[in-house]
């Protein structure tokens, strides 16, 4: 294997996935394809913070939801082109994140890991809250038009948005891949591994931590925007404690400090659990006396085994696979 290929990993992906509308992909495939692509890219939003910086965020899924409403509620209240609101989303998002990151300075291990498990936990409860209920949408949440190709492009609503997609997470994976590989990235793994040598050695502990949540808040929030237009509804209850377990077994099985990682784990997110699904099918048909095995017994089989076979993630495999070929 080329010693270059993880590295080139996200790049195929992205190119290789430009050509399937032109290879007649269905439009669900295209949806399946776009939300891996909005799951990648949450994944290094979180692999930023966790994977580099040695943060543990348990409460990711918080952004991904303040991403989804801020799109959701500047698209239905006030006719915002979906275009538009990217921006929005990554700067409110990046400001909520700064604000979390300034108790990461004073917390570390279990005590930051429970304190964003606690915003995974108030964030749905919050968005359902009466006071915010007029613009949230409450629990009926909001529903959103699916965007047309502009330009009079030959593409339909599926199609555009899944190109669009692609472009904004390869623009979010370039930004992420450059500053993770220079002086930032250096930086941030140096906190991680030993942050008394790091602060001797004159690095700003607590201007990187912070700008690190910052960051990574900001590509959730982006993700969270993304997913939102995709799937064309948010609704508090679809932004619980899951969503951010979810990102975090995708940063785990992915491979942590790996930019290709990042969209390995947005793969396993999305496609783990149709799998199971159809496993869980085809063991009722095989074996129909016997009660059906439940999807969820079925993906924690799976991610057990991956976790057995592969503790250091896919991206650790084939690191290990380079190294034996070279």
């Amino acid at each position: 294997m080329n010693p270059t290929f993880l590295r080139a990993f996200p790049w195929l992906f992205f190119v290789a996935a430009a050509v399937l509308p032109i290879l007649g992909a269905s439009d669900y495939q295209l949806l399946q394809l776009t939300l891996v692509v909005v799951y990648a890219i949450a994944v290094l939003g979180l692999n930023l913070v966790t994977g580099y910086n040695g943060q543990v965020s348990l409460g990711h899924g918080a952004f991904y939801a303040i991403g989804a409403y801020t799109t959701a509620i500047l698209m239905d209240k006030w006719g915002i082109p979906y275009w538009a609101t990217l921006p929005v989303s990554a700067v409110v998002c990046a400001g909520v994140g700064f604000l979390i990151g300034l108790p990461a300075l004073r917390l570390g291990g279990m005590y930051l890991a429970l304190t964003t498990f606690a915003l995974a936990v108030a964030t749905p409860q919050l968005l359902k809250y009466k006071l915010f209920e007029e613009y949230t949408g409450g629990v009926q949440g909001i529903s959103l038009d699916k965007p047309e190709a502009p330009f009079g492009l030959p593409l339909n609503p599926d199609q555009w948005l899944y190109l669009f997609s692609l472009a904004i997470g390869g623009v979010i994976f370039l930004l992420a891949s450059n500053m993770v590989g220079g002086r930032i990235g250096r930086a941030l793994r140096a906190i991680r591994d030993q942050p008394t040598a790091a602060e001797a050695m004159g690095i700003d502990l607590a201007s990187f931590k912070t700008r690190a949540f910052a960051v990574s808040a900001c590509f959730t929030g982006v993700s969270g925007s993304l997913g939102a237009i995709a799937i064309q509804f948010v609704a508090p209850d679809a932004f619980g404690v899951p969503k951010s377990l979810d990102f975090f077994t995708g940063m785990v099985v992915g491979g942590g400090a790996s930019i290709g990682g990042a969209v390995m784990g947005g793969i396993f997110i999305e496609f783990v659990p149709n799998i199971a699904d159809e496993l869980s099918r085809l063991f009722a048909q095989i074996a129909p006396g016997i009660e059906k095995l439940p999807p969820g017994a079925i993906s924690g089989a799976i991610l057990i085994a991956f976790m057995f076979l592969m503790p250091g993630g896919l991206a650790s495999l084939l690191r290990v696979i380079n190294r034996k070929r070279r």
